[in-house]
């Protein structure tokens, strides 16, 4: 029994060292390359930035008001213009009090403007009395300028185009104060108006629903779709805001908008930025080049801005580029033996690197290294060939 033990153990022994010298002087390492050639081409640099739709041409139409839909004068896809009617409202008893209190400041705004215009004609036309008194009384009797006469009509002639003027700024403070009135009217005027020209869209009440309207936001009955290209806002950080200047190109996307890729324009840059949880941010502002109606306010986006291009220069993978100290180096395959080339780099792109010195075009560039264990003469000790061990390295 003792010696069928020993001879098991034995057997395992020599399983073991066999399996392991089979492992150290069987197999034998063979370096394999991943490669790609030095060649001309086209780099593109960018920067990457997201953000969101700032506005999409789209504005709503909104009421203070709270009644009872009387009529609706439009439905989605017409054509409206500014100030046309979209609705009507029977309103109830506590709107209709603040409409026509509404009102009545609009009436007392605008008679506030038609007196302040009939007290500047009166100006005007007592300025133009003063300097006409002043100028014949100076010319016909000869005053000086040092003459109390002289001197008292002239600083009647200055004081009344000086109240002239005063009124001038009454005016437009005045017609400011009705603009201010009217629209406040329209906030709880028993007719909803249109804010601007464009496409009728989303209407969301009919004849016969209740408008129950927020005093501080009021509630939006429908939407006006208006031509133009939408735009966007994006962030750039404070290490690529010097790359970045108006007009530059962008291609954009969107992650509502699946497969589709728009083109924009930069047409600001915010330099001042905005401090977030200590991290600094440069807003952005990108005009879309074309319309897009599937395109809504606040939807996140991402853009590529288009900060470089060169035709006709040296480009290999980035990938292929490692850093050793403070230079870049490069493996390069002359016949079968792996040099090591300093290289000067120029602009990157998402995938490819561009070579300024070191390399030449059709050099071959290691990429990665493939190192493969090979089963030459070793034999397991199970009746077949090892199998090998592979691993990816750079």
């Amino acid at each position: 029994m003792v010696n069928k033990k020993r001879a098991v153990i034995f057997i395992v022994l020599v399983v073991v060292f066999g399996f392991l010298g089979w492992r150290t002087f069987g197999g034998k390492q063979q370096a394999q390359y991943q490669t790609s050639q030095v060649e001309r081409g086209t780099i593109v640099s960018t920067i990457s930035a997201s953000g969101q739709i700032l506005v999409a041409n789209i504005v709503n139409i909104t009421t203070s008001a709270k009644g009872l839909v009387k009529k609706v004068y439009v439905q989605d896809g017409d054509r409206v213009t500014l100030g046309q009617k979209i609705l009507e409202m029977t309103l109830d008893s506590d709107a209709q009090q603040k409409s026509v209190s509404a009102y009545s400041s609009y009436l007392s705004a605008k008679n506030s403007l038609d007196s302040a215009q009939v007290s500047l004609y009166t100006l005007d036309s007592a300025m133009w009395a003063a300097q006409r008194k002043f100028i014949n009384d100076a010319v016909s009797r000869s005053l000086t300028i040092d003459d109390p006469t002289y001197i008292q009509e002239n600083d009647d002639w200055l004081a009344a185009e000086a109240k002239y003027k005063n009124q001038q700024n009454v005016i437009a403070q005045s017609q400011i104060g009705l603009s201010s009135a009217w629209l406040s009217y329209q906030a709880v005027s028993p007719i909803v108006y249109a804010p601007m020209s464009g496409i009728i869209t989303n209407i969301t009440y009919v004849e016969g629903m209740t408008i129950s309207a927020s005093d501080d936001t009021g509630q939006t009955v429908a939407v006006i779709k208006s031509e133009g290209t939408p735009l966007a806002s994006f962030n750039i950080s404070e290490i690529d805001v010097s790359k970045v200047k108006p007009g530059q190109k962008a291609t954009i996307e969107l992650d509502s908008i699946a497969d589709k890729t728009f083109t924009g324009k930069i047409l600001s840059v915010n330099r001042i930025g905005t401090v977030t949880s200590g991290v600094t941010n440069y807003p952005v502002v990108i005009k879309f080049d074309t319309e897009a109606p599937e395109i809504l306010p606040n939807m996140a986006a991402t853009a590529n801005i288009i900060v470089e291009t060169k035709d006709n220069v040296l480009l290999i993978p980035s990938s292929a580029i490692q850093r050793q100290g403070t230079q870049d180096v490069v493996r390069v395959l002359k016949g079968k033996k792996e040099q090591t080339v300093v290289v000067e780099t120029g602009l990157v792109s998402d995938t490819q690197t561009e070579i300024l010195e070191g390399l030449s075009e059709g050099d071959e560039v290691v990429v990665s290294t493939i190192s493969q264990t090979s089963q030459q003469g070793g034999t397991s000790v199970f009746g077949g060939g090892g199998a090998g061990r592979m691993f990816m390295g750079r």
